[in-house]
């Protein structure tokens, strides 16, 4: 920080999203397979949600995906990952021409995941919290045969509860602690966060899973930001009181979803990486991504069958992924061939 750079002492996040919605019956953005991309980067947390979510419902051939790449400047997201740098679909170079078809001169930030209308080239939402929900509640025609419920109407109260505590003091809580501009807000932010693991400790101690025995939206929520815990929030967002594999209920807890279909093998760990070292200059201004930590730890037993519980209730888990949207086994040590996270012991 250069002398006299003013710099706010507390992080506030620009939640001021596009907040159409994809729904059943009447509306502009109606239900309609083929009709929709999903713009979502496996770096960011927010757009990590919703590419599990998709997969666990199986609405990959209903709403078809892009994946810009791990970086991005002051501008846009880009897709420089494709061939061409074109967005193969889309046939934009970066998510803001789709902000700008929407409306011109976009006043806001330029977030992912976004929510594409594929006819008109512009976006539809961004309001990441409402994304999954509607692909859970407004989708269900078009889920796979045994796809779970992740938001069970006997549970949503408890589920939103549960939501709302783990978004303010957990998932945005480290970026409150990373982004802070003062100590006196950092320490505020550390305290804040590490209550609320320690409160997630004593609650995972006696549950399989944060809202009744299923997987439901809230442990989807969580495992992003878990995912993203100790290669980059401890170090680099000074979340450092313990690392994730220091809490032993936690620790355990994110093994178990990640060895579950469509939570570790969405997980990209070198794009994550790359995102946060790289584009966060401010904070690391060398612009160096640490080699560590290694990240075989994640493929081992974890103990909580004995919890009970069953990770899809009636349903089933879903299949390997396509090859179109593997994460890249060099990105993920933990993977086998088929895309999928191998099972300890194996």
């Amino acid at each position: 920080m250069a002398q006299g750079t003013y710099v706010e002492p507390s992080y506030e996040r620009d939640t001021r999203y596009i907040t159409d919605r994809i729904s059943l019956g009447e509306g502009d953005w109606p239900v309609e397979p083929g009709r929709y991309r999903l713009v979502a980067a496996r770096a960011c947390p927010w757009a990590n949600r919703t590419i599990i979510v998709r997969r666990l419902l199986g609405l990959e051939d209903v709403i078809s995906l892009g994946i810009p790449g791990p970086t991005h400047d002051s501008d846009s997201w880009t897709f420089d990952l494709d061939p061409g740098g074109l967005d193969p679909v889309l046939g934009i170079p970066r998510i803001k021409d789709a902000y700008e078809k929407r409306q011109p001169g976009y006043p806001r930030s330029i977030t992912v995941p976004a929510i594409v209308d594929v006819p008109t080239g512009q976006v539809v939402t961004n309001d990441f919290a409402q994304i999954t929900l509607d692909f859970s509640t407004q989708w269900t025609q078009h889920h796979r045969a045994g796809a779970p419920d992740l938001y069970p109407e006997a549970l949503r109260a408890e589920i939103d509860e549960v939501n709302k505590r783990v978004y303010t003091e957990v998932n945005n809580g480290v970026y409150r602690c990373g982004f802070a501009g003062t100590q006196e807000a950092y320490n505020d932010a550390y305290d804040r966060l590490f209550t609320a693991l320690d409160w997630l400790e004593e609650r995972l101690s006696t549950q399989r899973y944060l809202v009744g025995d299923t997987i439901t939206e809230a442990d989807v929520r969580l495992f992003t930001t878990l995912a993203r815990f100790d290669p980059v929030y401890h170090g680099h967002f000074k979340c450092n009181r313990s690392k994730l594999a220091e809490m032993p209920v936690l620790w355990a807890y994110a093994r178990d979803l990640f060895q579950t279909p469509g939570f570790g093998d969405t997980t990209d760990f070198v794009h994550i990486k790359s995102h946060y070292y790289e584009v966060h200059r401010d904070i690391n201004p060398t612009g160096i991504v640490p080699k560590g930590p290694n990240l075989a730890n994640w493929g081992t037993a974890h103990g909580r069958e004995a919890l009970g519980g069953r990770p899809f209730g009636d349903g089933t888990p879903p299949g390997a992924p396509s090859e179109a949207e593997r994460v890249p086994v060099e990105h993920n040590p933990l993977l086998d061939d088929r895309g999928l996270v191998r099972q300890p012991g194996n």
